[in-house]
């Protein structure tokens, strides 16, 4: 692969895998703070994975596949990059303020719904409707900074909301309840029984505050929709709208279905355990999320280039020596990050191994599907994500009954390593790629070999109910496993070696002048 374009490609995704880590470690600073002031049993932050669970799957709905589908029309011979956006963008805005309005006509009917069963809090319902109606609407025009290569500010925006959501929260749950107790009438409106419906109030107000950012892209919009373009789009784009449906479902079907097959306030409580604990093996998320943010406009801006299938496997090994090393060290300090969670949730630590490595599967997925995105047959991903969606309803119905949560991981799990290898197989009779299998093998064993070293010397360490040993050796046994990873990557990759230490010493030169 090129160095340059490596270097380019290294240069942005570090600037989103900036924003995105430092966001989503800033974020997770709101994971202990709900657990520890939200009681598991109450089933409080239960709620809260119930309806955000929700709103992964209808952001899917009003965005419609209109992010990728704006780079292959921006990107093609002979495009206008602003009729697309412009396109793309009022298309989703107009369908989202629809929905926004459809669903405030219906509130009270959609809350009693046996969809969300919330009779006592339509507020929940009509708050969601609103804030996904907005990201959606934000999605494209977070894609027309990623068209524009301006990493800088789609990184500020993105870390705006999540200063102004933390601060907000902590002044939510620490600061207003301390202020209450000394004057009460200095805060009248604040009641500490609605700790959840606070948490989507201060969600709400900063995505709209956010939006006030987009100005700029906003008026770009002023091409209006070119209806014969939006045809076009909508043939393209709505295989990618199913495969976005069925990726949401992998993501969040568990934690939807999990209160009707766990009916009560023991399944709530159970999806807070799930729930909170999945927070921390996202950190393999927002990797891939940021890999993607740069990943996709570079690929469909060279998808001409007669090497760009070289480029594509030199990438995915690469990223799959990235993000086995992210799950090597996320589970090398567990014995830290379980902190971040309160006692009486950290019975779910277990299903954190198995989640990563799912998410794993899905950005391997995610590299696996520009064979049908660059040569217009996007509805072989929806027949994939569909297959996968299937394994991981059939193992959800079957096994969360008599297994818990624990089968919510091994459904995304096995989903996605469906998805995974279909679109290998099939892709590589359509447009073979050479990919080194070899080599992902021998990093997939290198690593899991060492989780497991890892799970067997540090059992009792890694264990909620123990909190009276020696934690620090530990964590220096684990050090070494990670180093020892590091080092096997450096012998076996000595040109991603120098290509890492040159583009890091290359940028400390530019910062120097």
């Amino acid at each position: 692969m090129n160095n340059s374009k490596m270097g380019k490609l290294l240069g942005q995704t570090a600037i989103y895998g900036l924003s995105s880590i430092i966001g989503r470690f800033l974020n997770y600073l709101l994971v202990p703070l709900y657990t520890y002031k939200i009681a598991a049993e109450s089933g409080g932050y239960g709620v809260v994975t119930n309806v955000y669970a929700h709103t992964g799957l209808i952001l899917v709905l009003l965005t419609f596949g209109m992010e990728t589908t704006f780079f292959r029309f921006a990107t093609k011979e002979k495009a206008d990059p602003d009729k697309a956006f412009s396109t793309a963008g009022l298309s989703v805005g107009i369908v989202s303020l629809l929905f926004v309005v459809f669903v405030m006509l219906f509130l009270k009917p959609i809350a009693n719904s046996a969809l969300f069963n919330y009779p006592d809090h339509p507020e929940y319902v009509a708050m969601m409707a609103v804030v996904v109606a907005l990201d959606a609407f934000q999605a494209i025009l977070f894609a027309r900074l990623r068209y524009e290569e301006k990493a800088l500010k789609f990184a500020i925006l993105k870390l705006t909301f999540i200063v102004m959501n933390i601060g907000m929260n902590l002044f939510i749950f620490l600061t207003a309840p301390r202020l209450i107790e000394n004057s009460p009438e200095a805060l009248s409106w604040f009641k500490p029984e609605h700790q959840v419906r606070y948490i989507f109030v201060v969600n709400l107000i900063c995505t709209a505050l956010v939006t006030l950012g987009f100005i700029p892209e906003i008026k770009k919009l002023r091409h209006g929709i070119d209806f014969k373009l939006l045809k076009s789009m909508l043939n393209y784009t709505w295989p990618l709208l199913l495969l976005g449906l069925t990726g949401m479902l992998n993501q969040v079907a568990d934690k939807i279905l999990y209160r009707y097959l766990v009916p009560g306030q023991e399944g709530e409580i159970q999806l807070g355990i799930y729930g909170s604990c999945v927070k921390v093996a996202m950190i393999m998320a927002l990797i891939t999320q940021a890999f993607r943010y740069a990943y996709e406009p570079f690929v469909f801006s060279d998808g001409r280039d007669p090497n760009n299938r070289e480029m594509q496997a030199d990438v995915m090994k690469y990223f799959i020596i990235f993000t086995l090393f992210a799950f090597v060290a996320v589970i090398a300090y567990l014995p830290l990050l379980r902190y971040f969670i309160a006692l009486d949730y950290r019975e779910g630590l277990k299903a954190i191994p198995i989640v990563m490595m799912a998410e794993i599967f899905m950005g391997i997925y995610f590299n696996l599907s520009f064979w049908y995105k660059l040569s217009d047959q996007t509805w072989w991903g929806a027949i994939f994500s569909g297959i996968g969606c299937v394994v991981l309803f059939a193992i959800n119905f079957i096994f969360v009954p008599r297994i818990g949560y624990m089968a919510c991981a091994w459904g995304g799990f096995a989903g996605y390593a469906v998805c995974m290898i279909l679109s290998y197989c099939v892709g590589q009779k359509k447009s073979p790629t050479p990919y080194n299998l070899k080599s992902a093998l021998l990093y997939f064993v290198l690593a899991i070999g060492l989780v497991v070293l890892i799970r067997v010397v540090n059992d009792k360490v890694i264990d909620v109910e123990d909190n009276t040993l020696d934690t620090v050796l530990g964590l220096v046994f684990n050090t070494f496993i990670v180093l020892a990873y590091l080092a096997v990557v450096a012998y076996k990759e000595k040109e991603l070696t120098k290509g890492v230490v040159g583009f890091v010493k290359n940028r400390i030169g530019k910062k120097k002048k």
